[in-house]
């Protein structure tokens, strides 16, 4: 009988998906990830305050789902390694003038890496998921990831980072369901949390308030990396796009590309924000026109398939986690940045897109296929 680690958020996903696999004969083995202290997010009242993701309510919740299914549980402790893969980037980018996405590090330092590990030191070759994309092999391509079937609910773009030594070993069983029937399942099983509301929020940040958190542990922080990019907390102007000084602002890391809100400036048009530079501590304005881009650089590229493309490609390429596809040109070549060789990729819109934006991720589609996809450093204007 096959054996598999599923990875329980508490969630319903995650849950059902426990309960497709063991329907199809699979021993099942549960796991939770504790990931981070609450005690480090002090509310008004000075008491911990917990989100609707990852909280120890959550981790109760996967061990009963656990318990009723009839399958061992465990709890394994990632916080360690969840403030240096995670969180301490997530800090970094925001005082660099980046907007990070610290679900897809979560999914490849933690969910897909350090899960794995651990599967194998307990006897378990795969593990499972509730993410909703799907896993197909092909005997010339290798192991294909692809959308999944719930289009509203996809969550392939933060898994563009496996790879083919990882797939192998990845299983996805909400994949190929809509949610609304995913809700159903999981209330034919008896499970707990068959109406339980999803998570929206960053779980290390319930309230919501990026910029708060940031200061936050950039300063208790000591990390040295993180410690040279304090300037990003501090006071610096706003610039109009042609130089104008317009306005001051109390830190980049409360700002992104396309904000309006919160510029405190007044003026005869709304002013968006069109990028950050944190070279001299900037936050650059213009107009809605100027948001948009013909391209984009990316870099630390990667290619799922075993075969790396030999020429530039036409792809689709989704550059937020709702954004739709756009059609674009792409060329892939092989750089050396800071004494490591690296794969960037050139990006190229049939028609410019909104907000491309330093930190977010360039994910290339062929139609449900994902092909790759890299980190944005910059905008083509």
């Amino acid at each position: 009988m096959d054996q598999v680690l599923v990875a329980m958020s508490g969630g319903v996903d995650s849950s059902a998906a426990a309960a497709l696999l063991k329907e199809d004969g699979y021993k099942v083995v549960g796991c939770s990830m504790q990931l981070w202290d609450y005690e480090r997010n002090p509310s008004k009242n000075g008491k911990p305050q917990f989100g609707k993701c990852c909280s120890l309510d959550d981790v109760y919740d996967a061990r009963r789902v656990a318990d009723h299914l009839g399958f061992p549980f465990y709890v394994i402790n990632l916080q360690k390694d969840f403030e240096q893969t995670v969180v301490k980037p997530f800090v970094r980018d925001y005082l660099s003038g980046r907007t990070p996405i610290p679900c897809t590090s979560c999914n490849t330092f933690l969910k897909f890496d350090k899960l794995l590990v651990f599967a194998r030191k307990i006897g378990v070759e795969s593990v499972a998921t509730g993410h909703y994309a799907r896993v197909v092999y092909d005997s010339s391509e290798g192991y294909m990831l692809f959308q999944g079937v719930d289009v509203s609910k996809d969550q392939s773009y933060y898994l563009f980072e496996l790879k083919q030594s990882q797939l192998r070993h990845i299983l996805f069983p909400v994949g190929d369901y809509e949610k609304k029937k995913i809700r159903k399942i999981a209330g034919s099983h008896g499970l707990l949390n068959a109406e339980k509301s999803e998570s929206q929020e960053i779980c290390f940040i319930p309230d919501g308030k990026y910029a708060n958190f940031v200061r936050r542990h950039a300063a208790d922080s000591d990390d040295q990396t993180t410690q040279r990019s304090l300037q990003g907390l501090e006071s610096g102007p706003i610039l109009f796009k042609d130089g104008t000084t317009l306005g001051t602002h109390t830190g980049i890391h409360q700002f992104t590309i396309g904000q309006r809100r919160g510029l405190g400036i007044a003026h005869h048009q709304p002013l968006y924000v069109q990028r950050l530079e944190p070279h001299r501590n900037a936050v650059v304005v213009g107009y809605w026109e100027d948001l948009y881009s013909r391209g984009l650089v990316a870099d630390r590229v990667n290619w799922i398939s075993s075969r790396w493309p030999e020429s530039a490609f036409q792809a689709n390429v989704r550059i937020r986690s709702r954004h739709t596809e756009a059609p674009a040109l792409v060329k892939l070549e092989r750089v050396k940045t800071k004494g490591t060789d690296i794969w960037r990729a050139r990006v190229i819109f049939e028609n410019p897109q909104i907000s491309v934006t330093p930190g977010q991720a360039a994910v290339f589609y062929d139609g449900e296929r994902v092909l790759g996809g890299g980190w944005i450093s910059q905008r083509i204007n």
